[in-house]
């Protein structure tokens, strides 16, 4: 179910809240997008010249990995991200696949367990073993503890 454009929802008290509440959201997050973007830029350059000269200073490259893990929330900070991750793999695969999984579980995990649970709702027979780790690492996560 998607959610409604708000310029399309009807007029109620509730929705002029909705609406107000996510006005005051954008003004708050322009901000932090406009830094993320910052970042990105700055870094690109320097991602760009680590692939063309084909550096093999582990500790630059996971210096740059670890800041573009920030900002990997954006199109053009994944991008970059990926872009290294794609470098570095031929150089250290165990420390990329690292990355990778950190990329996921600060930014990809809650699309993840939507996938997960659209399964579940469409298969109910299936609701078992797999839905109960879903939902166990959901918990680990709120409760700040790393999945196994």
């Amino acid at each position: 179910m998607k959610p409604q454009d708000p310029r399309q929802m009807p007029s109620s008290p509730d929705a002029d809240v909705y609406r107000a509440l996510l006005s005051d959201l954008s003004e708050a997050i322009a901000p932090l997008q406009a830094l993320h973007q910052q970042a990105v830029e700055t870094l690109e350059p320097i991602v760009q010249e680590i692939i063309e000269s084909r550096n093999r200073d582990a500790r630059l490259i996971e210096h740059n990995l670890d800041y573009l893990l920030d900002h990997a929330c954006i199109p053009q900070g994944l991008a970059v991200f990926k872009s290294l991750c794609r470098y570095y793999w031929q150089l250290n695969p165990h420390a990329t696949a690292s990355y990778i999984f950190a990329y996921r579980e600060m930014w990809d995990a809650d699309e993840q367990e939507i996938r997960d649970a659209e399964h579940v709702a469409s298969n109910p027979d299936s609701e078992s073993a797999a839905s109960s780790e879903v939902h166990a690492k959901t918990r680990r996560r709120k409760a700040g503890k790393k999945s196994p």
